[in-house]
């Protein structure tokens, strides 16, 4: 490529000036926004909110990206780790055009760059982080440490694409960004983009310094090489010398990448993993702002981290400070009086959709393409009878998902933390491979550098990989072991919160639902114990917006093949499915699976003793594969010992059907909830997780003082299975306890029973202290009318 010339580098200099300048204006101002008349207390902000300190940096990359799309004609997506790059983001996708397209009432003159100054941190405005309200984002500034995973995640399947991501030293100090360094291990140079990491050292935190920034070049180029990668240092803080050296380096890095990718794309690449460029970008903090304030150090220091300036409004002599770092900008030399860009600036945006802030990549929905699903009842499961055959509901899911994989070869994948076969999928196996870009032994199993299925021993990668896969607009699902989901529970409350957000505005697209397996779940970890029992990541999720979260539990595999073939089919939504992988007694036909899974919640009335038209004496729920068992066990105990009992079984597979029907889309009404759970009876319900949920979901309801909740009470350890719902009181012996607590009119019978169950309970204890596994007659428990 030719090199820069200086009359060019005299023009990227005015165009960050701009980018600086609307940045400062966005901060403090909310009138007189070119500085027409001197600058008076009413044209400042009452409260001073936003972030400088990383603004200016950010700036500069952004132009000097836009140099290299228009020279390359590139397809680049702008990642903006800094979580408090919010202004320049923004004063960026103004610059192009691309802000006041999305936004016409922020035109490009003096009124409409006076409502984007009064808007940024301000009442019905917008955040001052990079959030869903700023075009060309696909990454929530509000929490640190995911930019670099969700730049892989973009790149994945994007063969095209170049993801410039920004990595602030903040960011870099958290354990999730420490992490997605590996990601290079998993980019095919075929057929994956490219991840430009640039690490961004302006030396300091909130009021700290950084670690990296501390590190000299040697040390940190010792670090990155261990990573993979050839870091390129960029340094000083003279603009001009600056604008030269980035402009170079950013020509040197880019040939590197296209070096790459040719290779790999011709015949002869043998599949070496690349070393993949990145630049260490030097600069000061709060660079070109002002040198120091009421006698303190501002600039290339922690000072300058938020509002340099902090008292504009009631200090005339910051106002002045103020006044005067602005016109450092000289505007004059870059707007028209009008206010609109100088059309000499205005040329060195890309134009289209090749600007950064309208790249259809950062607007995923534009892009999604659905999914050709297969016809989920062709792996059914053969049920003649209620809970008389046998079955690994997990199994028949990898089946289906095989067949996925199949039908949607680049646009979709599954991740998760080294258990795809653990977790019973691994018929996705005869398909695809696990995707590894680091060396491949000839006993390696199920290995290739290509591969839908993406393992690594980190919840973090395996939840940032998939959020930026589906923002960009593809598909996948995300398989993990129960307990350990709550890892990224931070990470899913990000991601919520930009759907909730973007779900609002109408230029935003729809992307594909974020879909999870959760399996190897609280009551199949006997064997790991206690620190693998935890089933609270429902409880998190439910606290998320209605619109946006789905809790599905399906009993056997039938049901959990048409809740995956539903999640998959979704969009803008976190779908969590709960399921177990252990053999497990088959309940529902396919067709019966179905008509239960579209209801949510039905009765059982093949395992009721009372029809839907008589009232019951009891209810006996369910809601998860082990209650659901738990539940017909006990079922059919009371069923022996009070012949006379009316019992219905109702059994919940959507949870948020519990709520109101105001309150959750899924909801029951009143009347429909009545209808399952009456108004007056007993409910005994067995539940998968806590049970304060079950309590918080249905506490308006008529007869909620009547529901009696087992579930999950923090007591686990190594045992067995059947010993674990007995430490938690889910099993079936004191579900039947339970309910004859609430049915007094069955005096002595219900005494006697409650004698027999105790007894059982020591006779089980017993057991498995001598024998170290269940009873017999609990281990080969089969539902039948009359057991």
């Amino acid at each position: 490529m030719p090199s820069i010339v200086a009359n060019e580098l005299e023009l990227i200099d005015r165009y960050w000036r701009a980018a600086n300048f609307i940045s400062v204006g966005q901060i403090y101002l909310m009138d007189n926004p070119l500085l027409k008349e001197a600058l008076a207390a009413e044209h400042v902000k009452p409260r001073l909110l936003g972030h400088w300190g990383t603004t200016p940096g950010l700036n500069f990359l952004y132009v000097h990206l836009n140099r290299v799309i228009k020279q390359r004609d590139l397809d680049v997506l702008y990642i903006c780790g800094p979580g408090h790059g919010g202004p320049a983001m923004v004063a960026n996708t103004y610059l192009e055009g691309t802000y006041s397209e999305v936004y016409p009432d922020i035109s490009r003159d003096e009124a409409g760059l006076k409502k984007l100054f009064r808007q940024f941190s301000f009442p019905g405005g917008i955040p001052s982080h990079v959030a869903p309200e700023t075009p060309g984002s696909i990454h929530e500034g509000g929490e640190l440490g995911y930019a670099l995973v969700h730049a892989f995640g973009a790149a994945f399947d994007n063969p095209n694409l170049l993801v410039a991501c920004v990595v602030g030293d903040g960011e870099a100090e958290t354990g999730p960004l420490a992490a997605a360094w590996h990601s290079n291990k998993f980019l095919n140079p075929q057929s994956d983009g490219a991840v430009l990491p640039i690490l961004h050292l302006n030396g300091y935190k909130i009021a700290n310094p950084t670690i990296l920034a501390r590190m000299d070049d040697a040390e940190l180029t010792k670090l990155f090489e261990g990573y993979g990668y050839e870091p390129v240092f960029v340094g000083g803080s003279d603009p001009i010398t600056m604008h030269k050296q980035m402009a170079e380096t950013m020509d040197l890095v880019l040939d590197r990448v296209r070096a790459i990718q040719d290779a790999a794309r011709a015949q002869t690449w043998s599949g070496e993993r690349p070393r993949w460029p990145m630049i260490v970008l030097r600069s000061p903090k709060g660079w070109t702002g002002p040198k120091d304030v009421d006698g303190k150090k501002v600039e290339d220091f922690w000072r300058s981290h938020q509002v340099p300036v902090s008292n504009a409004r009631g200090d005339a002599a910051h106002r002045r400070i103020l006044e005067g770092w602005m016109k450092s900008y000289r505007p004059e030399e870059l707007f028209a009086e009008d206010g609109s860009l100088l059309p000499e600036l205005a040329a060195l945006a890309p134009t289209g959709t090749k600007r950064m802030g309208a790249t259809p990549y950062a607007n995923g929905g534009l892009l999604k393409r659905d999914l050709a699903l297969p016809d989920w009842k062709n792996h059914a499961v053969e049920v003649a009878a209620p809970g008389q055959s046998m079955g690994e509901a997990t199994r028949r899911m990898g089946q289906y998902l095989r067949d996925v994989i199949t039908l949607n070869a680049d646009n979709f994948r599954i991740v998760g933390p080294d258990e795809t076969a653990s977790n019973r999928l691994d018929a996705v196996f005869e398909v695809t491979n696990r995707v590894w870009m680091e060396a491949i032994q000839p006993y390696d199993v199920e290995l290739a550098h290509e591969g839908r299925v993406m393992e690594v021993l980190s919840e973090h990668l395996c939840q940032g990989w998939l959020e930026g896969y589906l923002l960009t607009g593809r598909h996948g699902l995300f398989s993990c072991y129960e307990a350990f989901i709550h890892i990224v529970d931070s990470m899913v409350n990000q991601h919520a919160k930009w759907l909730k957000t973007s779900a609002e505005l109408p230029w935003r697209k729809p992307i594909a639902s974020l879909n999870y397996l959760l399996t190897s779940h609280v009551w199949r970890q006997d064997h790991n114990g206690f620190s693998h029992q935890d089933p609270g990541f429902a409880d998190f999720v439910a606290n998320k917006k209605a619109d946006t979260v789905r809790l599905y539990f399906p009993p056997d595999a039938n049901t959990l093949l048409w809740v995956t073939d539903h999640c998959l089919r979704t969009y803008n939504r976190i779908n969590v499915i709960t399921a177990g992988k252990q053999p497990a007694p088959q309940w529902l036909t396919a067709d019966e699976a179905e008509a239960h899974c579209r209801a949510g919640a039905g009765v059982w009335e093949w395992a009721s003793s009372s029809s839907t038209s008589q009232e019951p004496d009891l209810v006996m729920a369910c809601c998860g594969d082990v209650p659901t068992l738990e539940t017909l066990a006990a079922v059919t105990i009371l069923g022996k010992a009070l012949p006379d009992l009316k019992i219905r079984v109702v059994n919940v597979v959507d949870l948020m059907t519990l709520q109101s029907h105001t309150e959750h889309p899924h909801g029951f009404t009143d009347e429909a909830f009545d209808a399952l759970f009456t108004k007056d009876r007993p409910v005994i319900f067995a539940y998968h997780g806590y049970p304060y949920l079950i309590h918080r979901l249905t506490y308006r309801r008529t007869n909620h003082r009547n529901f009696h909740v087992h579930g999950f009470r923090e007591e686990g350890t190594t045992t067995t299975p059947f010993d674990m719902a007995v430490m938690n009181e889910l099993d079936r012996f004191h579900l039947v306890l339970a309910a004859l607590k609430r049915l007094p009119a069955f005096g002595e019978r219900a005494a006697t029973l409650e004698t027999t169950l105790r007894s059982k309970l020591e006779e089980h204890w017993a057991y498995v202290c001598e024998h170290g596994e269940d009873m017999p007659e609990i281990l080969n428990w089969r539902w039948s009318a009359t057991s």
